[in-house]
């Protein structure tokens, strides 16, 4: 008799019900280290998307928003691949000093 693999596609669809299962398997629980650190990459990755759309639509390249802020280049490039952890001065002078965009944040 053949076991069923944990990580089978079978056993994976009746496990998983909702997002925050499908989290807990992959990242685990809510509060633990790894649940902590991949959360913290997702954040860097998101903001590092919404900054990359921003420049495009501002039909900027990367080179030249780093020069508006006194950046570097490969500095831009790892804000917007998610590999940075920003500082929320950091993102203030990027959209609002480099793009001309206004930073609104809502606390819920």
């Amino acid at each position: 008799m053949e076991k069923t693999r944990k990580n089978s596609p079978k056993m994976q669809e009746a496990e998983i019900t909702n997002f925050e299962a499908l989290l807990e398997r992959d990242h685990g629980t809510k509060d633990s280290a790894t649940r902590i650190s991949f959360e913290a990459q997702a954040r860097a990755f998101m903001i590092g998307e919404l900054i990359k759309e921003q420049r495009q639509k501002a039909k900027m390249t990367q080179e030249q928003l780093a020069d508006k802020i006194g950046a570097k280049k490969s500095f831009i490039s790892r804000i917007e691949n998610g590999k940075v952890d920003i500082q929320l001065s950091t993102l203030y002078r990027l959209l609002e000093n480099g793009l001309g965009r206004n930073l609104t944040m809502k606390i819920s």
